[in-house]
């Protein structure tokens, strides 16, 4: 089912070149390539002689944006790796050799790929892959820290099977990752957020009742886990509390936690140091005074509980606020099912808040478990904007939009 949206595709009008080289990993260059595509970028792909042999132009020419280019002798473009060159946005290569980072770091002009990343001021985006013992030789470690001081982007390989049968760090970084680097680099929201520090909060805290039993909510921590990853795309050092099972990328540092009481413990341990705390989790405010240690019978018959409120991380981040010793911008959320405006703006104003992001969570297709929610953000200046359904990793690129610009605003000075 196609999902409403107004926000553009994040890569639409972003010119990406795709080197891709020789090395056996060139088959992961193609989802690349698709990848990109689908985000709305511009891709032209750019083979080496080598790449040839791993790769076939037909399948670039039938996902691509343009026909692979393979010489710097062509009829098409006089001088076609400075047309290459001015016109990108954003040089990647997938996967990169030990001789290509070594062209790069001397600027040597072999061929239209090497003679393009020499004759270009964008981004530049390398991504190793080699065997183990390539990988580590200190003339290739050399190269690369030369690159990265010269601002080239290095996306690591990871570990794992290489050609052969072997295992160990060299194989390419997986196709998602490489994408990452590009959105990072180039994608709508790049570096809004660089500098920062970013504390994000994810999915419904579980009170146990028994070990096998607890109070939960519907919370499924997908839209905390898409504005961490946004707010990485954007450039902010993240740390990610959540209670959800669900992947998050490298680079965000992640603490799970179960309990209410852990998601405190581990908030306030890190809102000193965070310029931005979004506490998107849906934290329960009630837990059972004690939980049994042994699972607890039917047939002892109904059991009692007694519940005590659980601290409220985001008043006590309010209070902290309020008083001086938090100078973070601070983010709460409302889950409402009625009279949403006014009571997410009683909560914003009543716990302190900078924003509030609301939605309704009894709307169709909006909230809990859903992959696409409708947000409204309020300020504590009066400031409003709707966010109409989308998909939340859209909803979260527009809330870290609004984050940055608002830290804008409250410190025009920061850098």
């Amino acid at each position: 089912m196609t999902q409403p949206s107004n926000a553009p595709l994040p890569l639409a009008g972003k010119r990406v070149v795709l080197g891709v080289t020789g090395g056996i990993a060139a088959y992961k260059a193609i989802e690349v390539c698709r990848r990109l595509i689908d985000l709305g970028a511009y891709v032209v792909p750019v083979l080496t002689d080598a790449a040839l042999n791993m790769v076939g132009e037909t399948t670039f020419r039938a996902l691509a944006s343009e026909p692979p280019k393979t010489s710097l002798w062509t009829d098409e473009v006089t001088i076609p790796h400075t047309q290459l060159g001015q016109t990108a946005d954003v040089v990647v290569v997938c996967p990169a050799t030990a001789r290509i980072i070594s062209d790069l770091r001397t600027g040597r002009s072999a061929d239209l790929l090497s003679a393009t990343l020499i004759a270009t001021e964008a981004p530049v985006i390398v991504c190793p892959a080699m065997h183990t013992e390539m990988w580590e030789h200190p003339a290739v470690m050399e190269n690369l820290d030369v690159l990265a001081e010269r601002g080239v982007i290095v996306v690591p390989p990871e570990d794992g099977r290489l050609a052969g049968g072997d295992i160990g760090k060299g194989r390419l970084a997986a196709p998602e990752t490489v994408v990452e680097a590009v959105l990072t680099t180039i994608g709508p929201n790049a570096h809004q957020l660089a500098g920062k520090r970013v504390l994000v909060s994810a999915g419904g805290t579980r009170e146990p009742i028994d070990p096998v039993r607890f109070i939960g909510n519907r919370s499924s921590g997908k839209q905390g886990h898409a504005i961490a990853e946004a707010a990485k795309l954007a450039g902010a050092e993240v740390t990610l509390v959540t209670t959800a099972a669900i992947p998050s990328s490298s680079g965000i540092r992640r603490i799970d936690v179960e309990t209410a009481a852990q998601m405190h413990q581990a908030v306030m341990s890190g809102s000193a140091a965070a310029h931005v705390i979004v506490m998107a989790a849906a934290v329960a405010d009630f837990a059972p005074q004690s939980a049994s240690d042994q699972k607890i019978k039917k047939v002892a018959g109904i059991p009692s509980l007694t519940l005590h409120p659980t601290v409220d991380i985001l008043e006590e981040l309010g209070t902290l606020k309020a008083a001086g010793q938090l100078t973070s911008l601070l983010v709460g959320f409302a889950a409402e099912t009625q009279n949403v405006s006014q009571n997410a703006q009683s909560k914003l104003h009543r716990k302190n808040l900078d924003l509030i992001v609301a939605n309704d969570v009894a709307a169709d297709q909006v909230g809990f478990a859903h992959s696409t929610n409708a947000v409204t953000i309020y300020g504590n200046d009066g400031f409003e904007v709707s966010l109409s359904l989308r998909s939340k990793e859209q909803i979260a690129s527009g809330i870290c939009e609004v984050i940055a610009d608002r830290l804008k605003t409250k410190h025009p000075k920061q850098k």
